[in-house]
């Protein structure tokens, strides 16, 4: 390619959740363990922010900072950010432009970019409430529930093999289309992860009951099966990681420097917890290859047993036998006991009353609307240090960055009944969330956790995948494995291992760390590998080609030069371009061989600014 003036260097980041190994969550370093992503993504608002800052102080000496006060409050998380800014003496960022709110509720709330037209059209319109109006378009829009059924993917691990079982392709299949139609029908969070917990019958036909099914641990007694379900329950729906760590020794001597609520915690008490999951039948009837059903587990409940002591093998430490007691009935974290013969169904009915629940959904949609949850890593929530009207001992402080909001927003979370388009709608109407990323105030690590600016949340490889499509108008037709139709956009996927029949695509979206929903987490990293993709792939060469694009033949189709750049610029990026970047690449127009070749370059050199790969 010929154009270059807009291509940044090759950056690199770091940032990624902590994994929920199989084994104890200690670390040696507590602050490390804890602070890793609030450093984490202070480097990645620098690293991303750079290009974007200079464009706008080319615009004019306008700040782009103003007292937290004077930002307008809209809602009880205005109150609660802007007034903990003021109290710090913090300055804040100022609103989002138009550009940068629509480019962001796009991407945020559906994954896709907007395209040209649209983009024109919001920023003409000149309608007052004009950003509720597309939140509320987005909200109830096919593609928001396609995203959200990525993201909740990604926390539930639909995937077909995990390291201890095989779901099979129609047991993913199954899974993924249960909880795809649960999001598009407005089912609530609190249904989904009580579906989840309680599943039964068949995985190929019942989705939900492959979540208990991915709870079943390979080379160990039963037990292990019971402690590893617990464990995944209470990390994805609860926030609570150090279960992993209980469910082998007491927490006193290995999580003092961690969790108050784990150094307190004994492994008969989590053993207590993994017990309402002693009674789960999981069984695999059908051998004949012929069956349609081969391959595939059932789950249902035996009415009798419980949690027996007195393992001498398996995956955890052996479970002496304490004294007289060689067995227990099911007992949750505050106490209550089991309280019918179906104890998966008495722990569901514990689960979605315990006020960790709320919390923890409050915290994970946080962070994926803000890129930094209140209380990081989202998985580490510790019990006894999250309610303001009851701290923690000294020196123990309360553990997220505001305590008083997160708790306000577990209880809106909780009192709309876990609903999760009109709980992101009340962030999304958030001065807190509609800030811009541009901030000309000294800033340093410690200011992280106040939110006095948006955070640059890189996109996801299905999005970036989508973002390309979008932008160039080439699409690819993709049939994952199973399934008899066909999809276009990535995000639709059925899990990270597709699209497994078109090698090209799959290449690509490979280096941006999709993780398997099993052993790897997402990642939010860079590397010079994505840089050199996003550059050589067929995947997007080919497609930024005036003979291919129909966005790119209708820019060409422009008479004139300004407005050919325009146009591209709000197909890529969702913004006009300033002055200068018109200017370059009216530059480039009068020295390119062809003016094809310059709309080519131009287009070539969008998909590889910084600013593509991120919402902002």
């Amino acid at each position: 390619m010929r154009f270059s003036c807009f291509l940044l260097a090759a950056f690199a980041l770091q940032g990624q959740d902590t994994p929920s190994g199989e084994n104890c969550t200690f670390r040696n370093d507590p602050d490390a363990y804890l602070q890793r992503e609030s450093r984490s993504r202070a480097a990645l608002f620098a690293q991303t922010t750079k290009a974007a800052a200079a464009r706008f102080a080319m615009g004019g000496s306008e700040r782009t900072t103003a007292p937290a006060r004077d930002i307008p409050r809209r809602n009880f998380i205005d109150a609660e950010i802007f007034d903990r800014l003021t109290k710090e003496g913090v300055a804040s960022a100022r609103l989002s432009t138009d550009e940068e709110f629509f480019r962001r509720i796009n991407l945020d709330l559906t994954g896709r970019l907007p395209g040209a037209a649209e983009t024109r059209k919001f920023l003409e319109d000149g309608a007052a409430d004009k950003r509720s109006s597309v939140i509320d378009r987005l909200l109830y829009s096919p593609q928001f529930a396609e995203r959200w059924t990525m993201w909740l993917g990604d926390l539930l691990g639909v995937t077909q093999q995990t390291t201890n079982v095989n779901l099979q392709i129609q047991g993913r299949n199954a899974m993924h289309d249960w909880l795809r139609v649960a999001v598009a029908n407005e089912k609530s969070l609190k249904d989904i992860a009580y579906g989840a917990v309680t599943g039964v019958g068949n995985g190929f036909e019942a989705g939900a009951a492959n979540f208990v099914v991915m709870g079943r641990q390979s080379m160990g007694p039963a037990q292990d099966w019971y402690d590893l379900t617990l464990f995944q329950t209470a990390e994805k729906f609860l926030g609570v990681s150090h279960y992993d760590c209980v469910l082998c020794h007491d927490g006193r001597g290995h999580l003092d420097e961690l969790s108050l609520w784990g150094r307190r915690t004994t492994r008969l008490e989590a053993q207590r917890m993994a017990a309402f999951f002693s009674r789960v039948s999981m069984t695999q009837p059908y051998s004949d290859r012929g069956n349609p059903l081969a391959g595939s587990w059932e789950v249902s409940d035996a009415v009798r047993g419980n949690y027996v002591l007195g393992t001498n093998y398996g995956n955890r430490p052996n479970r002496l036998v304490v004294g007289t007691l060689r067995n227990f009935d099911a007992e949750y974290r505050d106490g209550t006991k089991a309280a019918s013969a179906n104890w998966r169904v008495d722990f569901a009915e514990n689960m979605v009353r315990d006020p960790l629940m709320g919390i923890n959904f409050a915290n994970r949609i946080w962070k994926a609307m803000f890129n930094q949850g209140l209380v990081e890593p989202v998985n580490s929530l510790d019990p006894a240090r999250l309610d303001p009207d009851a701290p923690p001992p000294a020196p123990w402080q309360l553990q997220a960055s505001h305590p008083r909001l997160l708790q306000l927003l577990a209880k809106d979370l909780v009192t709309r009944d876990f609903n999760l388009r009109e709980f992101v709608r009340l962030i999304a109407e958030s001065s807190a969330y509609q800030l811009s990323t541009r901030y000309d105030e000294a800033w340093n690590v410690s200011q992280t956790p106040l939110f006095a600016r948006h955070y640059p949340r890189r996109l996801e490889g299905e999005e970036i995948h989508d973002a390309i499509a979008k932008a160039t108008g080439v699409m690819t037709n993709y049939v994952p494995a199973g399934w008899g139709d066909a999809v276009q956009w990535a995000v639709q996927f059925p899990d990270p291992s597709e699209p497994r029949a078109n090698g090209t695509t799959l290449a690509f979206l490979a280096p941006f760390l999709r993780g398997n929903r099993d052993t790897i987490t997402r990642n939010q990293a860079g590397s010079i590998l994505q840089q050199l993709t996003l550059m050589n792939n067929t995947f997007t060469t080919a497609k930024v080609k005036v003979n291919a694009s129909p966005v790119l033949r209708a820019a060409a189709a422009i008479s004139g030069n300004g407005e050919a750049v325009e146009e591209l610029y709000l197909s890529f990026l969702a913004r006009r371009p300033s002055e200068y970047e018109k200017g370059q690449a009216m530059a480039h127009f009068s020295k390119a061989p062809t003016r094809n070749a310059a709309i080519e370059d131009l287009a070539w050199a969008l998909v590889n600014k910084a600013e593509f790969l991120f919402s902002y």
